[in-house]
């Protein structure tokens, strides 16, 4: 496993083992703290939400695993510094110096970042009484591991966005799966027999995504025509037949566990073939520690300066046609991931449905595929890989991520396929991943996010915040904001829209008219937006573009009005679109609401009870009667 970054000088054997060591330490301590909120997430069974009294316990766990990952990660910053400067550890300890490296220095800023996390984990992990708690400490564990692979080799290789994709997903799966092994053999027996079979599924799921990210990441990295006979190749040749051997005996254990049940399980025998499993899986660790020390054996790159590599991580494309932004490929590991994870999930919950003799709509599945296809077309298709060179073509995919994917995937339901698919918890007092989903889509949190003027303001208000602010030129500069404003872009159409046409539950549903009123305001805003990008006379990027040395369409300020207005005639499309859907949906909801009425009024009847139009007629008879008796 390789977490850091670049091609350090040496400042001698002793400082690079000293790096090596606190970087193997802080890998173990974090994937530690992983493995231990994993098994207090999802492998120990709650007490209605509440952490049960194993969880409690282990709480401690976490905290001495999360202070031992903020020495080493400390540890780690001073050494990667001095092996930086070439220079002794206590020029590395320099206040100055050290505050320039984790301030001014991206690696240093990603390393003082994960350290950030782990303190704040080992504040907060002692106190935690709910498992929604002990989930958003996994999810901000898993992210402060991640962050310094951003600034990894990988980063500065050919072909970056796949190199650093699948070493995150590399990174976060094997934590998952490692980490859920520390978890197992920590826990107590009778534990035990829930907790494995439920981790026997993730393991595998994990053990998929760490070989193909493996191969993915070795394949993007390695000159494998001249690096069979290095240092480096014969570790990675060791690191494969480790992993092969972790598959195996991981095989093994499924397959022990299929032939009987949990509860006759010798687990003294399995606690020694955990414990087996766990150092091998030390071991692994500690040659990926040593080689993420090292510059792995890459091709040469040649002394021609490409400024279009250099700045966006790729190489100038030609301009601009049909065929180019049809074929163009740059394949963005971490998105591809997150695709193909949605949609093996997705299918997996359909092919549940259909076992389970219930039927799901043919279309949604297609809604969700289509969905799907359109973000990898805007992320790593042409349409992703134009927009690293052109204002026009990134605000195509502006447009086509926030607006037109989004309402494909609305229209297929995710969630309520989640609800009828979900597993439920495995005792009657455990919550279980549904029940933790449901209390997910009924907290707080979630009951402001999908507020209207919320929703609103979060789909249109980025906007100015993210154009007329310095944020856009600083993101297009390096492959987290890139990433990060793709899935903004995607997680605020989602939001939006679901408010305005979902079929999924909403704790809060919109009446019809309000959803009318709101997309003529997401339109209005949308169009002053567009205008004042048509008529700007600077530009928003920054420099960003004018680093590319763009020979098709050099005309910046140009390209920048044609967004614009490209930005204003995709926009207004799908909201009209979502306008004829709201519409289509207040008509049918009308009509179910009057088929009921006449439901129950039919009851009613049938019961001998009058319904309510019935006896309101009778009243006006019977006062009728009344006024002319009286006169």
């Amino acid at each position: 496993m390789i977490l850091l970054a670049a091609s350090l000088p040496s400042s001698g054997p002793f400082v690079n083992a000293l790096t090596t060591i606190s970087k193997f330490v802080t890998i173990t301590a974090s994937i530690a703290v992983v493995g231990v909120l994993l098994a207090i997430s999802f492998l120990i069974e709650d007490e209605h939400g509440k952490l049960s009294a194993q969880s409690l316990r282990l709480r401690s766990a976490a905290f001495w695993s999360a202070i031992l990952w903020v020495v080493a990660g400390a540890a780690n910053i001073v050494f990667t510094l001095a092996n930086i400067l070439g220079s002794q550890i206590s020029v590395a300890l320099d206040f100055t110096t050290l505050r320039s490296f984790v301030t001014q220095v991206t690696l240093g800023q990603y390393m003082f970042f994960q350290l950030i996390i782990a303190l704040l984990i080992a504040g907060l992990v002692q106190n935690i009484k709910r498992n929604g708690a002990a989930i958003f400490l996994l999810i901000v564990a898993l992210i402060g591991i991640v962050a310094p692979v951003f600034e990894s080799h990988s980063a500065s290789s050919g072909s970056h966005a796949l190199a650093i994709g699948s070493l995150i997903i590399h990174v976060m799966a094997l934590c998952i799966w490692v980490g859920g092994v520390f978890g197992l053999a920590i826990l107590d027996p009778e534990a035990r027999g829930l907790a494995v079979s439920r981790f026997s599924q993730l393991a595998l799921w994990s053990v998929i995504a760490v070989v193909i990210s493996g191969v993915a990441n070795a394949w993007t990295r390695l000159n494998f025509s001249e690096a069979w006979h290095t240092s480096y190749a014969f570790i990675v040749i060791a690191k494969v037949l480790l992993t092969l051997l972790l598959i195996y005996i991981g095989y093994q254990h499924r397959k022990n566990l299929s032939a009987r049940e949990t509860m006759n399980v010798n687990w003294a025998k399995f606690s020694q073939l955990i414990t087996v499993e766990l150092s091998i899986m030390i071991i692994a660790l500690a040659l990926g520690s040593w080689l993420s020390t090292n510059q792995p054996p890459a091709p040469a790159l040649g002394s021609k300066f490409d400024a279009a590599t250099t700045v966006a991580g790729l190489p100038m494309p030609g301009a601009p046609n049909f065929t180019r932004v049809l074929l163009a490929f740059n394949p963005d590991a971490l998105f591809l991931g997150i695709l193909a994870l949605s949609l093996a999930l997705y299918f997996r919950g359909v092919a549940i449905l259909k076992r389970q003799g219930d039927t799901w709509p043919v279309s949604r599945t297609v809604f969700f595929v289509v969905g799907c296809v359109i973000i990898e077309f805007a992320t790593s298709g042409g349409l992703g890989v134009y927009a690293y060179f052109a204002f026009s073509y990134h605000m195509v995919a502006h447009m086509v991520l926030g607006m037109v994917a989004p309402i494909f995937i609305i229209l297929s339901a995710p969630i309520t396929l989640a609800l009828r698919t979900l597993p439920q918890g495995r005792t009657p007092d455990e919550r279980g991943v549904r029940g933790t989903l449901i209390t997910a889509l009924h907290s707080r949190l979630v009951s402001i996010w999908v507020n209207p003027i919320v929703a609103l303001a979060i789909f249109d208000g980025s906007l100015f915040i993210l154009y007329l602010t310095p944020l856009f030129g600083g993101m297009m500069l390096s492959h987290t904001g890139h990433f990060v404003m793709d899935l903004h872009f995607i997680l605020s159409g989602l939001l939006f829209f679901h408010v305005i046409i979902g079929v999924d539950p909403n704790p809060k549903r919109v009446p019809y008219l309000a959803r009318v009123v709101l997309l003529f305001a997401a339109m209005a805003i949308h169009a002053f937006f567009s205008v004042a990008l048509i008529s700007s006379t600077t530009l928003l990027d920054h420099g960003y573009f004018a680093q590319l040395h763009r020979l098709w369409s050099p005309d910046l300020l140009s390209d920048q009005h044609l967004g614009g207005s490209l930005g204003w005639a995709m926009g207004e499309v799908p909201i009209m679109l979502a306008l004829v859907a709201t519409f289509i949906l207040w008509v049918r909801d009308d009509s179910r609401e009057a088929r009921r009425i006449d439901r129950n009024a039919e009851r009613a009847a049938a019961m001998g009870t009058p319904d309510d139009l019935a006896q309101y007629n009778a009243y006006l008879a019977k006062l009728a009667a009344r006024d002319e008796r009286d006169s």
